[in-house]
């Protein structure tokens, strides 16, 4: 039987929800409550949380509920990630978190519509699905996921589609970190508008 998810976004098929330190790009070092809702069709190869592809797997949960256990942590900051989150309408959601005084940040590949109500876009392009270009111009952040040395001018084509005052940012793929950090550290230092992002969560082995 599959999931009938409701277009007004009152029920959102919820993964995973936890607290704990954002762990990369521009927020990094602040303690976040992490909604993760199941589905994704962009299908990276290196993603690390695949089991959220399959909204099927993933109970419907009423939105009121999120809210209510996203307002009990004392961080008033709340990332929504997937999956890819905007495969929903994710403006009751936010509408109901910005009430209560919890800031709204979402992490998208950008590859649908954009909806909710948000204070902070981080933009993550992936070349298995493009992103819309109705959305890069209200991304916050770009955060280029760097697996192989491609892409660095994939990242620039989609620098060049964001506004002015995005911060960029290149984050070496966890696996090939070894590899890829160098160059970044070589890029970064050759083109001073990008930034370096570490999965910082991954070294503090915390979720």
């Amino acid at each position: 039987m599959a999931h009938q998810i409701p277009e007004d976004g009152t029920l959102l098929p919820l993964m995973e929800e936890f607290y704990t330190i954002q762990g990369e790009g521009f927020n990094t070092g602040k303690a976040a409550y992490f909604i993760r809702l199941g589905g994704c069709d962009v299908g990276c190869h290196w993603c690390d949380v695949k089991e959220s592809w399959d909204a099927e797997l993933h109970a419907l949960t009423a939105a009121d509920d999120i809210v209510a256990k996203a307002v009990t942590y004392p961080g008033k900051a709340v990332v929504v990630t997937g999956g890819e989150p905007l495969i929903y309408n994710l403006d009751y959601l936010t509408k109901k978190l910005q009430e209560q005084g919890i800031l709204t940040f979402i992490e998208t590949s950008g590859a649908y519509p954009l909806s909710g109500s948000w204070d902070w876009i981080c933009l993550s392009p992936k070349k298995f699905k493009a992103p819309r270009p109705d959305i890069t111009p209200f991304a916050n952040e770009l955060k280029v996921i760097v697996f192989n040395k491609s892409d660095f001018d994939w990242a620039e084509k989609y620098a060049a589609t964001v506004s002015p005052n995005c911060k960029l940012y290149l984050q070496p793929e966890w696996s090939k970190a070894k590899e890829m950090t160098p160059l970044i550290v070589d890029y970064v230092m050759a083109n001073p508008k990008w930034e370096i992002s570490l999965q910082t969560h991954k070294f503090l082995n915390i979720p």
